[in-house]
Parts: structure tokens; C-alpha cells; sequence
């Protein structure tokens, strides 16, 4: 499988669920990432955890990390090759893609595991030590 950098981000993410005919609060976009995805089933936000209003339903705690490059549409088994070590660690993930890359979420519990997992898969993690943004993702 093939071998990939990913950077962790240094925010903590949640991932909000609406009725499929609210609308996108406009405080998930005020961040420099975020992805918001509509369904006939859903309307599903994940944004930085700090803007998330109490009350609103929401899985907390999770951490991102962003496969390093553009990725080729004609890549094979780039999800594969993260989740395939993740799934032998028992860590479960949130996976959001982009036009250009592959973004990783995982529970901050889980966090430690999970760089070793990838790790020990030959996958190198880069852990950010300041806030760089990276970019908006908007799935519409």
C-alpha cells in the first residue's frame, strides 16, 4: 500500500447533525476548516468544537489529520491504506475527502493509538506546533 505523510491539525472538531432542510449555520463557516455535507437524510457540519453551540447535536473530541499533496483521482487505495491499519488498532474513524486531498478524523482518545498504528504502517505524521489553517472544504 502505498506509504503517506499526514499533518495533524491543532484544532479539536466536532461533527454536527441537522434535519436535512435546515439551514447552514452560519457559524460553521466562520473557521479556516470546515465541510458540510446535504443529504435527503441529513445535513451533516464538522467545524472547529469551539464553535459549536451547546444543544446542538454533535459527536465532540475529534482530532484531523490532512494527507500531505494533491491526491490524483486516479490514486488507488489511499483510504484504504489508512483505515486497513486503523481497523487492526480498533480506532475508529470520520473520513472527509476533498478535489485535492483525504482528511482523517479520529476521537482525541484515540489519537495516540492511531499515530502509532499509522506509523508502525509506514506512514509519517507530521504533529503541527502552531495553527496553520488549512483549507475550507465544502461538500455541497
Amino acid at each position: 500500500m502505498k506509504k503517506l505523510t499526514l499533518t495533524l491539525l491543532p484544532e479539536m472538531f466536532g461533527i454536527c447533525r441537522f434535519r436535512p432542510s435546515e439551514a447552514i449555520p452560519e457559524w460553521a463557516k466562520t473557521s479556516a476548516f470546515y465541510s458540510i455535507t446535504r443529504t435527503s437524510r441529513e445535513l451533516s457540519v464538522v467545524c472547529p468544537e469551539r464553535r459549536i453551540p451547546a444543544g446542538v447535536t454533535s459527536s465532540r473530541r475529534w482530532r484531523a489529520m490532512t494527507v500531505k499533496g494533491a491526491l490524483d483521482f486516479t490514486d488507488v487505495g489511499i483510504i484504504a491504506s489508512l483505515a486497513d491499519p486503523l481497523k487492526k488498532a480498533r480506532v475508529p474513524i470520520f473520513v472527509i475527502s476533498t478535489f485535492d486531498t483525504d482528511y482523517l478524523l479520529v476521537r482525541e482518545r484515540y489519537l495516540k493509538t492511531a499515530i502509532e498504528a499509522l506509523s508502525r504502517a509506514g506512514h509519517r505524521i507530521n504533529l503541527r506546533t502552531r495553527s496553520t489553517p488549512a483549507p475550507n472544504t465544502n461538500h455541497p
